[in-house]
């Protein structure tokens, strides 16, 4: 009776990751179609206002306690850097094609490599370092130096991706003693004044059919960040991350249908370079944690230790 719940797990679990995808690839096209009439700072603190009260429930089930920490400076600090990486993001994705600008934010697992050997004094070895370099290939076959490709819009983009990557290394410092659900609603309440002010130079109402992207990018990034951190703690990292890539069929398609964005062959085969880079990582990654794991018994039981 019990032997069918590792697969039903693993199928929750893609599902999960699945559903996140959606989200995060629809938010993608909200905000493209945003950016037609809004500024990016104005969209950024949209997605936040409306990302916060996506998340309001998460106070309601947990109380006021859920707010309480001790780490408040990391948050900030967390919370700024997301804030720059945010709208860095969003004025790729409205000044870029959606594929090209999709496809150059899975370059951020290359950069969380590299911020954690910088920041956490990770030990990468030679195979790691070996996948990071053929991601930054993929990196380069999408811009292509030295061609109309390579314009000031993918250097923002790659930009967003790099500071990302720190975010994430944040993240993962303050999940080790934060509960997800505080991370997500801290950060969202910090979001919102950090994003409010620059929004407030550049002020011009929604209308329109406007506010239905606006609301619609704030619901699907908060409504898509929990599926994911609820995916991965129901599965394993490296039967996920392939998952988290059909977002760039998703929004290739709906830059097609929406914009008539064709999809560069460039892209696609950076992307595919990408994507195989990301999925060895995170298949190395599982497989240390899995090793962690069943070696940690058997060094506890060491006599005299």
């Amino acid at each position: 009776m019990n032997a069918p719940r590792p697969h039903s797990q693993h199928m929750r679990a893609a599902l999960l990751m699945l559903g996140s995808t959606v989200f995060f690839g629809l938010m993608a096209v909200a905000i493209k179609l945003a950016s037609q009439t809004l500024h990016t700072f104005e969209i950024a603190f949209f997605r936040n206002f409306f990302g916060l009260v996506a998340a309001l429930p998460l106070l309601l089930r947990h109380g006021p306690g859920l707010l309480k920490t001790t780490q408040l400076p990391r948050y900030v600090f967390r919370c700024l850097i997301g804030v720059v990486s945010m709208m860095a993001g969003f004025w790729a994705i409205g000044n870029l094609p959606l594929a090209q600008a999709v496809a150059l934010s899975y370059s951020t697992p290359i950069f969380v490599t590299i911020a954690a050997v910088i920041f956490l004094h990770e030990q990468v070895r030679a195979r790691r370092w070996t996948a990071v370099a053929l991601g930054f290939v993929g990196v380069v076959i999408i811009v292509r130096p030295g061609t109309d490709s390579f314009t000031m819009g993918t250097l923002v983009a790659l930009a967003a991706a790099v500071l990302s990557g720190i975010v994430s290394i944040q993240i993962k410092l303050l999940s080790k003693v934060e509960p997800a659900d505080r991370i997500v609603l801290i950060t969202t309440l910090l979001w919102v004044p950090m994003s409010l002010l620059p929004a407030l130079m550049v002020w011009e109402w929604p209308r329109g059919i406007v506010w239905l992207w606006v609301i619609a990018a704030g619901f699907l990034g908060t409504g898509g960040h929990m599926l994911w951190t609820r995916a991965l703690k129901l599965g394993d990292v490296s039967a996920l991350t392939p998952i988290s890539f059909m977002q760039l069929p998703i929004v290739a398609v709906a830059g097609w249908l929406l914009f008539q964005e064709p999809l560069d062959r460039w892209t696609a085969v950076g992307a595919g370079v990408i994507f195989a880079a990301n999925a060895y990582m995170a298949h190395r990654e599982a497989q240390l944690v899995r090793r962690a794991a069943t070696s940690a018994p058997i060094e506890a039981a060491k006599p005299g230790e």
